[in-house]
């Protein structure tokens, strides 16, 4: 069975019949399940070795899924960054591995999900000529029975389902928001035809446009070379053909065939014209669907640089005004406004989670790094109405519920973000966190061997524990708990007994002591910290120092000698992330299942 296929459009089209969907850039498969899921790409090739973790999730509900077999879905295998855009680049890696085990370890790092957006089979009754609408009702049905949420980044479910609108403005803004591939209109008539290309399902593209040098044209294919600037090299990046008039593809060719060199069947030229490609994404080496969009001949190659090329493919939404982007905010390792607003961009499908409905301390540098910061709790008078806020102890704080906000905040050069341990909706904290704070830099191995003996202790308790850089000198240790269900009181019992253990344990290393004259560079354990109303800097926060350091989550086999908190620079960062993925990636599943109850009944004993 191959699916049925969209029609390309420029529009999209309005009208009570139709209903719109998120198009996501991943593996379109169906999914076949009789007596044993089978994940089927668009080829016919069975994928199930591929994705481990959604025929796990498979068997987890087979139990709820049973009585609606032999069942068939149609969707998509993607890697969610946030709730409409998948990362394609990933996709493609995952597709070329072979060894079983790379894979596994891979499905562990960057888990997978597959998507829904229509059912075909269901209890072996075919619903391919019933109506789409009522293919999708029949769906919707079907998952509240499963427990199957919508998209979801933040749910961790490996299957989930992809709902249709009635109105296409506020998804197509989302999705221009951020950054997805583009939308799907489907008629809520259409039958589901396989292996038909139909104007009853369109796909809308959400296009980037990229500036390139012009480079190279190959005689033999038809095909130009476009090129950026990185680090004063050219780099190719892009190669097409599409999209040009006959008299746009005619101008190219005689201006190579002009002013450039020929060797075989290709024409070579120094770096001398601009243009416009219009693509979906880059996948780390090449302009994804490229496609000629317009000559700049207003623009010099020189502009066509590596950052720009980034600010192109990851535009600043419209409705955020940004000032000043050249400004320098990190000038000792030359972090400009807009390297900081590409970090938090890059940084938010990672960040948002635990800035999510929690009043927002900042710390501001208008003059960049180093130079003089304040702090700010309360909102100012005038704000966007896409920021949200909260009322906490009579002070209206800033929320920052989505990307939107997060930018306005990284214009205002806000470099820090402080939380508090609960949200503006809950009374109790949804985790606990020790500050391990060394007396200097110089003395940070205190702060590994302080983590490293604490994570014993818990581990005693059959509690699961995260560790991230603080963005300083120091580390700090994270127990998630289940939401709003242990008081500051009874955390504070566990979180006493464990430092004052600890420093009975090895005085001559740790310390409670709150003065720091009288702690003669011992590791300082806070839990009195650890309160109503304090606050910790948010994971992937940027800190205030002049080496741009990020307070990063780790991995716990990281946490060793060889540990340094200068490691973790804003790029250094960036490129962390796509090769190790999200450490602190299950940190609230394991909260709602952490034992907490029984710790503090051992401790009362």
């Amino acid at each position: 069975m191959k699916p049925m296929l969209l029609t390309e459009s420029n529009d999209i089209p309005n009208g009570d019949e139709w209903l719109y969907e998120t198009k996501y850039d991943g593996f379109r498969c169906l999914l076949i399940w009789d007596e044993q899921p089978i994940l089927m790409s668009r080829n016919g090739r069975n994928l199930n070795y591929l994705f481990p973790e959604i025929l796990a999730f498979c068997q987890q509900i087979y139990a709820s899924v049973k009585a609606f077999l032999p069942l068939t879905l149609d969707g998509e295998i993607v890697y969610l960054s946030n709730h409409y855009k998948s990362e394609f680049a990933v996709v493609q890696k995952r597709g070329r591995m072979q060894n079983e085990d790379v894979i596994e370890a891979h499905a562990k790092t960057f888990p997978f999900r597959y998507l829904v957006f229509d059912v075909l089979t269901f209890k072996g009754e075919s619903l391919h000529n019933r109506y789409l609408k009522t293919r999708k009702e029949q769906l919707a049905k079907f998952a509240s029975k499963v427990l199957l949420p919508s998209v979801d980044f933040e749910d961790r479910s490996s299957i989930q389902i992809v709902e249709g609108e009635e109105e296409s403005e506020n998804l197509w803004q989302a999705i221009k928001v951020y950054n997805g591939e583009g939308m799907v209109a489907k008629k809520k008539t259409s039958k589901w035809l396989e292996n038909t290309r139909s104007n009853h399902w369109l796909k809308i593209k959400n296009w980037r446009y990229v500036t390139v040098v012009v480079t190279q044209y190959n005689h033999s294919n038809g095909f130009f070379h476009g090129s950026i600037y990185k680090d004063g090299q050219l780099r190719e990046v892009v190669t097409f053909k599409h999209g040009m008039t006959e008299e746009e593809h005619q101008t190219l060719v005689t201006f190579f065939q002009t002013n450039g060199q020929r060797q075989k069947e290709l024409w070579h030229l120094e770096p001398s014209i601009c243009i416009d490609v219009a693509c979906i994404d880059f996948d780390g080496s090449k302009l994804r669907e490229p496609r000629f969009h317009a000559f700049r001949l207003e623009q010099t190659p020189e502009d066509c640089q590596w950052q720009h090329m980034q600010r192109q493919l990851f535009p600043i939404p419209d409705s955020v005004p940004i000032t000043h982007p050249d400004k320098p905010v990190w000038p000792e390792i030359g972090i400009t406004k807009d390297h900081y607003l590409s970090y938090l961009q890059s940084m938010s499908p990672y960040l948002l989670p635990f800035l999510k409905d929690r009043p927002l301390t900042l710390i501001r540098f208008p003059h960049g790094v180093p130079g003089e910061s304040f702090y700010q709790k309360s909102k100012p008078d005038k704000m966007p109405n896409f920021v949200a806020t909260a009322v906490m102890d009579t002070i209206d704080y800033i929320v920052c519920n989505n990307l939107e906000t997060l930018l306005w905040l990284g214009n205002q050069l806000a470099l820090e973000l402080h939380i508090p341990f609960q949200t503006f909706q809950s009374m109790y904290p949804t985790e606990i966190v020790f500050d391990l704070d060394p007396p200097s830099a110089e003395h940070f191995s205190l702060a590994v061997a302080g983590a490293l003996d604490l994570k014993n202790i818990i581990d005693y308790f059959q509690l699961q524990s995260f560790v991230k850089t603080s963005g300083g000198k120091g580390l700090q240790l994270y127990i998630p708990l289940p939401t709003n269900t242990f008081t500051y009181e009874e955390v504070r019992v566990f979180t006493e007994f464990v430092c004052r253990f600890l420093c009975e344990q090895k005085p001559n290393l740790y310390t409670i002591e709150r003065l720091k004259k009288n702690r003669h560079e011992k590791l300082y354990l806070d839990y009195v910290q650890h309160a109503e109303g304090k606050t910790i800097i948010a994971p992937y926060s940027t800190r205030g120092n002049p080496k741009g350091l990020v307070a990063t989550p780790l991995n716990w086999d990281e946490v060793n000698e060889n540990l340094k908190p200068e490691f973790f620079t804003i790029p250094a960062v960036i490129e962390r992330m796509k090769k190790i993925g999200n450490p602190f990636q299950t940190f609230r599943e394991v909260g709602d299942k952490q034992d907490f109850r029984a710790v503090l009944a051992q401790l009362k004993q």
